[in-house]
């Protein structure tokens, strides 16, 4: 009895480091119901893939800082359109879902999708690279830039130039797949001339202390929340949704002269596989109800 005890006692200890040090993990989303629910935080979460993929009637690729919009946007969607009611989306680096595109296929872990989009939707930069593919593009959303760090500062972040100091360690979007890496570069060049850039680009890169992430909008908020990083520039919508959601970071903001404006776009795929409701999404993404939910998630609309 007293050995049945205390391995219990040993597995609820257990338990509790464990939910510990999971606590921040995604998914921030709510998800679909189902018979059976498995999410374990830290092993079996998929947080960027969305809703039906068993013959969905619409497919969109997101850009993934547009995460916390998600819940939001599909339910109002599907009210508005009932006629759509198995949705898949993805939000992904749009750079990744670019390569999808491309490619035909992404493998995540043991999972293989095959699935092709209807809307694809970036930064404006790269639906004019891939505009081939579309038959209709159209802007709907646009943000900027913030610095996020840990509740209280404690490394007294001020603005971008502090990025640069050595005993700051950055979370940093990739240039190889995030598009908001290089309109970051630009505003460290307009805060402190290409030193600065090259700095935390370059020299803090060899040395370990800029990280560049694989996911920016999941990791840069789980570095600083697990203070592996001290602070991370993101778009001013994901320090918005963190605070929103009760974690404990703060945001630095960005004075107009060193931030840089992004606008974000939806591209209508030529070879959407779902057309009619391609078109019912691209005029839904422009519509009030749209933009509102947008507002609401720390996201501009004009």
């Amino acid at each position: 009895m007293k050995r049945t005890i205390a391995f219990m006692i040993i597995i609820m200890a257990t338990t509790a480091v464990y939910a510990q040090d999971h606590r921040f993990d995604p998914p921030w989303n709510t998800a679909p119901e189902s018979k059976v629910m498995f999410t374990i935080p830290g092993v079996d979460n998929v947080p960027d893939l969305y809703g039906d993929i068993n013959d969905p009637q619409l497919v969109v690729f997101f850009a993934g800082n547009q995460f916390m919009c998600i819940d939001d946007l599909l339910a109002a969607f599907k009210k508005a359109y009932p006629q759509y009611q198995r949705i898949f989306a993805e939000t992904l680096p749009p750079g990744i879902l670019a390569k999808q595109i491309d490619g035909g296929s992404i493998t995540i872990g043991n999972m293989r999708i095959t699935l092709r989009p209807d809307v694809y939707t970036a930064g404006k930069s790269r639906i004019v690279q891939m505009t081939d593919l579309f038959s209709d593009t159209a802007a709907y959303a646009y943000n900027k830039l913030a610095i996020m760090v840990q509740k209280g500062n404690p490394k007294n972040v001020r603005g971008l130039k502090d990025l640069g100091r050595k005993d700051i360690k950055v979370s940093m979007p990739n240039p190889a797949w995030e598009g908001i890496a290089k309109r970051i570069e630009e505003a460290y060049v307009k805060a402190g001339s290409e030193a600065l850039k090259n700095s935390i680009m370059q020299t803090k890169v060899k040395d370990s202390s800029t990280y560049l992430t694989q996911i920016h909008h999941r990791q840069t908020p789980m570095r600083i929340l697990y203070h592996q990083s001290d602070a991370g520039p993101v778009w001013y919508s994901e320090a918005y949704y963190q605070q929103m959601i009760g974690h404990p970071i703060e945001m630095i903001a960005i004075p107009d002269k060193e931030n840089i404006t992004a606008i974000y776009m939806a591209g209508l795929m030529k070879n959407a596989p779902h057309p009619e409701a391609a078109k019912d999404f691209m005029h839904f993404l422009q519509s009030a109800t749209a933009k509102t939910i947008y507002r609401k998630y720390g996201f501009t609309t004009e």
